[in-house]
């Protein structure tokens, strides 16, 4: 599995990456290949206040749908419009192409809440 050290990852199988005063998530490259396939990705509304542990969306594979959970608190200001037609960016490239969703986070410092990729494998 592909985990990168410089992101973040809640335990809910989501990562972060910090880009300037906003934070890019989507979902790690373990929870994509346990899904499989990917069909569909429900993204958070435009402007959507979200608390940390939140249901903010939902990815349907062929097998399966998971709930995709805030890993921060904040506003929602940006959304990967182009998962609507190909979902299976988040398949191909989960730390790239396949973002989900952009944060303004109510504080920054709330990433270091979150684990390492080292943290994160272990509880795998």
């Amino acid at each position: 599995m592909n985990h990168p050290s410089e992101l973040k990852y809640a335990s809910t199988h989501e990562w972060v990456k910090i880009e300037g005063d906003l934070v890019i998530t989507g979902i790690s490259d373990h929870a994509q290949d346990a899904l499989g396939d990917l069909v569909y990705v429900e993204t958070p509304e435009l402007g959507q206040q979200i608390t940390a542990g939140q249901q903010t969306g939902v990815v349907e594979s062929v097998k399966t749908a998971s709930d995709i959970h805030a890993p921060i608190s904040g506003e929602v200001v940006e959304v990967n419009s182009s998962l609507e037609d190909d979902p299976d960016f988040v398949n191909d490239d989960p730390y790239g192409k396949g973002w989900i969703y952009k944060i303004k986070p109510n504080n920054i410092a709330d990433i270091e809440k979150l684990l390492s990729s080292s943290e994160y494998e272990a509880g795998l």
